[in-house]
């Protein structure tokens, strides 16, 4: 039978951690850290060269090894850290330019289709009749009107204006005078 061992190991937060050290990676590269890391070294080079003996903790006689260990010991996380915020950029980056092409893609259609319906526009604009060609038409049928009476005199009566109903708005019919009503 075999035994499950239950252990309480921290889980952290890869989206914490993420932030963490890409945090940690962009003050890295500030011009604030160099000065912290250099005044640190100076003051540790200063100590450990000319304080008393008993209070020194690095030989500048072996060469400063505890400050080689620490700086070694820095520069060997701050890789894999900087790294770690490189990858998580390039996965921001990566959906960024998919929502970048999704957006692209959304305005190339939206484009197409106003294209299309400018175009459809046009075309009804062509067809829809312009105030001289109904002027025109309507002298050719007046003057039709007045062939078919053969000189008789018509008078033109203004009629008043008839106040449109409020269900249809129609136009007003002609009358067909002189032509073949036994249809």
């Amino acid at each position: 039978m075999v035994r499950k061992r239950f252990r309480l190991r921290p889980r952290p937060n890869p989206d914490r951690f993420g932030s963490a050290t890409e945090n940690f990676a962009r003050f890295m590269g500030t011009p604030q850290f160099l000065l912290y890391m250099t005044v640190f070294c100076i003051i540790w080079l200063v100590w450990n060269s000319f304080a008393p003996e008993d209070f020194r903790f690095d030989s500048a006689a072996l060469g400063f090894t505890a400050l080689t260990l620490m700086l070694s010991l820095q520069a060997s996380y701050a890789a894999p850290l900087l790294l770690l915020a490189q990858n998580r950029q390039d996965d921001r980056d990566r959906v960024s330019l998919r929502q970048d092409r999704q957006r692209a893609e959304r305005n190339l259609s939206d484009t197409e289709y106003l294209t299309r319906e400018i175009a459809e526009l046009r075309i009804a604009l062509r067809e829809v009749a312009t105030r001289d060609y109904v002027r025109s038409e309507l002298r050719s049928i007046l003057e039709e009107l007045l062939e078919t009476t053969d000189g008789q005199d018509i008078t033109l009566q203004k009629r008043k204006p008839r106040k449109p109903s409020e269900n249809t708005v129609s136009l007003p019919k002609v009358p067909s005078a002189g032509r073949n009503q036994s249809r």
